[in-house]
């Protein structure tokens, strides 16, 4: 393997790999007795069934990932109980004509067989093939960008935001919509899969709607139930094109271990003890199924996703974890009349250490927007206008504490070029944030782009009544919109502007996109310009 291919740490040699596969490779087919190396394992199944994904680029490279299972919802996904060898190629062209560099790596059944290989070594800013083989099967093929060098002038960065797509609740056509857009990458906030047991009717605004398709199986707790999940979430075509096309960066919300689940809490009340399990389940299938670097390998519960990311000297993409850190959501947790547990001096959103890394970078930063890359509203809206204040308290506004520090600490930086993007809400939202939160508005620190769903909340509609009348009695939430998609950012250095790309349909497949609006924000003014 070549030196510049920085080493997965679990991969392993070529003698430990025959040691692993013991008896029960030699069982099963894969190494005859007499060889002296590993023979080339045999499917009878295409074992991409999962197909192929990047992530977390950087200037020299980025991660590539698969993951063999040829029977992707069985128990064992249809793999032996012992290491795989994945050969690997990257190229300079769609065609591998020039193959910049090519390996092998460890498909081991500790992490369901999956492979993450991070490059080192390439070249800045320019675009990359990449494709898996194990024994005479071949992976589809991706396209991966390395970034522009940390500090280089850059004139130009466009990038997608999704999130929240419920299986349940339609078609990923949204995701081959997002392709069609060619981002330089993806960031994805969270909610990529859902915990709950299938169901063919859910209950809606209007009534009772027919799911599109089901969830497999119930409820997910254990490591096998989670694997199922994704499994089947990964092998929709749609969602298996947009890894395919473009790097991803990736957080997690809360869909991917229950509803609104914080730090050792979960919303049924369950022992921490009994919790954790389902945690650390939760936290291993998902490093199993995203393009993640080996330092976000989970360590029993906990998972390192909180990272930065610099794209030239354009764009600080601050990527954080609003669940892993977070006390309690006070009270009760639901959208609810404020109590007095929304003052709490020691509540914590990020953590304090965290929030410290997130101020050590934007202060020690000269890229020309700071981006925060994150999961729930920073907003402060009044959801019950005319009537008792109410709060979603799942959101930053159930935190006065912790928003008030992160706002003025952004607020002290004096820079004026604070872009928050965020999801969750199942609705595109846009507005000016501000340090007090309330009416009217004050000058603005930062402005939030809240993208809607992927599918989650079905088709929807152009505005929801109840959200117009929000926006009237909030006039720091300039625009909001209930249908599908994603978000379409195209910066530079002096104008960010956001596209909300939205879908006539998600019930059926191959719903249409359109632009639903343009806004813009100048580098300096946060404060926001609707087309």
């Amino acid at each position: 393997m070549s030196d510049r291919i920085r080493s997965h740490r679990l991969d392993l040699s070529r003698r430990h790999i025959l040691r692993g596969f013991g008896g029960a490779a030699i069982a099963a087919g894969f190494l005859p007795a007499t060889r002296p190396a590993l023979a080339q394992a045999v499917f009878a199944t295409n074992p991409f069934q999962l197909g192929v994904a990047s992530g977390d680029p950087a200037a020299d490279g980025f991660v590539i990932w698969t993951r063999l299972a040829p029977e992707p919802m069985e128990i064992g996904h249809g793999m032996p109980g012992a290491p795989v060898e994945v050969t690997w190629e990257v190229a300079e062209d769609r065609g591998f004509a020039t193959v910049a560099q090519k390996g092998t790596a460890v498909a081991r059944p500790e992490i369901g067989h999956s492979v993450h290989v991070e490059l080192t070594g390439l070249k800045p800013d320019r675009p990359y093939w990449y494709r898996f083989a194990a024994g005479r099967e071949r992976s589809g093929t991706g396209m991966a960008r390395t970034t522009p060098a940390a500090g280089a002038p850059l004139a130009r960065a466009r990038f997608a935001v999704v999130g929240c797509q419920s299986y349940e609740a339609g078609y990923f056509t949204a995701h081959r919509r997002m392709v069609e857009t060619s981002p330089d990458f993806v960031f994805c906030y969270g909610d990529y899969i859902y915990e709950g047991r299938g169901n063919r009717l859910r209950n809606g605004p209007d009534g009772i709607y027919e799911n599109v398709r089901q969830h497999m199986g119930q409820e997910i707790y254990s490591l096998d139930d989670y694997r199922r999940r994704y499994a089947q979430y990964k092998m929709d075509p749609d969602l298996q094109t947009a890894h395919a096309a473009a790097p991803w960066f990736v957080t997690w919300d809360d869909h991917e271990i229950d509803n609104n689940w914080v730090a050792d809490v979960d919303q049924d009340g369950t022992d921490p003890r009994i919790f954790a399990l389902r945690r650390q389940a939760a936290a291993q299938a998902y490093y199993e199924h995203m393009p993640l670097r080996a330092a976000s390998l989970p360590v029993g519960v906990q998972m390192q996703i909180f990272r930065r990311a610099a794209y030239g000297n354009l764009l600080d993409l601050n990527l954080l974890d609003t669940r892993q850190f977070r006390s309690d959501q006070p009270c009760n947790d639901r959208w609810n009349t404020p109590c007095d547990q929304v003052n709490l001096r020691d509540a914590e959103v990020l953590g304090r250490r965290q929030h410290d890394w997130l101020m050590a970078n934007m202060r020690g930063s000269d890229a020309r927007w700071q981006v925060l890359a994150q999961q729930v509203m920073v907003m402060d809206l009044d959801r019950n206008p005319g009537a008792d204040t109410v709060y979603n308290l799942d959101t930053w506004a159930g935190y006065r504490v912790p928003r008030e520090r992160l706002l003025s600490g952004i607020k002290a930086l004096g820079r004026r070029n604070t872009v928050i993007l965020t999801g969750d809400e199942h609705q595109n939202y846009a507005g000016e944030v501000q340090v007090d939160g309330k009416r009217p508005a004050n000058d603005p620190v930062a402005v939030e782009f809240v993208a809607t769903s992927i599918t989650s909340g079905g088709d929807g509609q152009d505005q929801r009544a109840e959200t117009s009348a929000i926006q009237a009695a909030d006039p720091q939430l300039k625009f909001h919109n209930d249908q599908r998609g994603f978000l379409l950012c195209d910066v530079t250095p002096d104008t960010w502007r956001t596209d909300y790309m939205v879908l006539d349909k998600v019930s059926v497949a191959g719903g249409a996109a359109r632009v639903r609006t343009s806004i813009t924000v100048e580098r300096g003014n946060p404060r926001l310009s609707i087309a």
